[in-house]
Formats: structure tokens, sequence, C-alpha cells
């Protein structure tokens, strides 16, 4: 009897816990993308940690696409709940990367971010529609011991090219603090995109001078995206400027069935 008993006790602890863990909230994974560092999420990481959810904001290498997609897919792996993937600008690659092949990433938010197609980059998806200013914006290319180059953005043309709708004072603080890009990263060529059988969720600001808000728009529709939330007024940074509505965005991925 008592071996019986102990048999019923343990088969409705582990009930019990798959059922906690089926009810678990995902983890959201946060990419950050070039002249930008995982402290842009902070808006946002606030909002969700408050709501319950556990957050990673990964320090995206930015180094390649195929490398950087590779690093933030290892993270994915080493997670054992659902998680939704959020990148931004050039972070958008970068899930679009990681996310192949992982059957717990329920669900893409992509954040003035790209999600390129198959052999497209994000160089060309910026100048697939007018609007763009960044070229003009860029210091001096940084040259690498071991190749290629370095991209910045000029630190007196950082406020009003990549984020216009935050205070001098901070844009100062991220202008100081960018990540550079390698340049041959804006020119890599994506592979299949997970976009096309993840469901994702798009926002962004139609003051965006990075990436033209006709590129994001025609980017979200072609991915067939559940929602498309376009920010009034604001810049590249949104999720910086508007963390309220970005978090919400995220959840909505989140609660998603």
């Amino acid at each position: 009897m008592r071996t019986l008993l102990a048999g019923i006790a343990l088969a409705a602890a582990l009930a019990g816990g798959n059922a906690a863990a089926q009810t678990a909230k995902p983890t959201v994974v946060l990419v950050h993308g070039a002249f930008a560092d995982a402290s842009s999420w902070n808006g946002v990481i606030r909002i969700l940690q408050q709501d319950g959810y556990t957050v990673i904001a990964v320090a995206n290498p930015l180094r390649s696409v195929s490398g950087d997609g590779a690093y933030v897919s290892d993270i994915v792996a080493s997670i054992t709940t659902p998680v939704v993937l959020v990148g931004h600008s050039y972070g958008g690659s970068v899930i679009t990367e990681a996310a192949r092949g992982h059957g717990n990433v329920k669900a893409l938010v992509y954040v003035g971010a790209f999600a390129p197609a198959a052999g497209e980059t994000a160089a060309g998806l910026s100048g697939k529609f007018p609007g763009s200013t960044l070229g003009p914006t860029l210091a001096p290319p940084v040259k690498l011991a071991t190749g290629g180059s370095d991209l910045y953005i000029r630190q007196d043309k950082f406020h009003a090219q990549f984020a216009a709708d935050v205070s001098q004072a901070d844009a100062d603080l991220m202008a100081a603090t960018q990540r550079p890009i390698i340049e041959a990263a804006l020119n890599e060529k994506s592979g299949a995109p997970s976009w096309a059988g993840i469901p994702s969720w798009f926002i962004y600001g139609d003051q965006d001078k990075n990436i033209p808000p006709k590129a994001l728009d025609f980017m979200a529709k072609r991915a067939k995206a559940k929602q498309i939330d376009v920010i009034r007024g604001a810049s590249h940074v949104v999720m910086v400027s508007n963390p309220a509505p970005v978090a919400k965005l995220i959840e909505k991925a989140a609660s998603a069935q």
C-alpha cells in the first residue's frame, strides 16, 4: 500500500511539475544592433521583469551575421523554457539566423529591425527604399589589424541620426558608449529566414533615419507579421524612447497561442 501511495504521490508531483513548466512565462532574449549595446534595452527590461519575465540581454558581438547568429543560437539552446527572440536593427538579422532549428523559439519580435530573406544584406535592405541618412554620419572607418574595418557614428551626428527623440544628455552617453560593427557584417548575405516558419511581430518609429520606414513596412508585411506597430515621431531607438509599447508588444508575442 505504501508503495502504491508513494507511486501516486510521485506521479502527481511530476504532473504538477510538467503543468508548471507548460504554464511558465517564456524567456525573453534581447539582441541589440549596431552602434548600441545591451543597455539600450534597460527601459524595456524593467517593464518585463516587473511583469514576471526572465530576460537575457545579449552582448551581440557585431562581427558577422552567421557568427553572431551562432552565438545567440547557443544561448537559446541553453534555455529550457520557450523563448521570445527580440532584435533591434542589425539584431534583427541576427535573430533571423539564430532562431533557425530551435523548437523552443515561439516568437520573433523585430524592433526597428532588419528581417532579411535568404541572400539579402542589411546594407541592401537599407538602400531598397529612400530615406536612410546613415552613410554621411559615419566616422572614418577604423582599420583592424585582423582585417576589415569597424564602423562608428560620429559623436556630433549621433543624436540627430540615431536617437533624435531622446534627450541630448542621454544621446551623448549612447554616442560615447556605442559598439562598432564590422563593415563586412552589413554586407553579409543572410540564410533561410526563420520568420517564414515562426510567428513575428514588428514595431518601429516613423522617423527612423537608419532604416527607412518603407523598408521596415516592406519587411513586416513580407513576413506576414501578426501585428505591426508604428510609433509616431519615434527614432531608430524606439525601445529607448518608447519602452512601454515595445514591452507591450513583446508580452503580446510571449502570450500568443
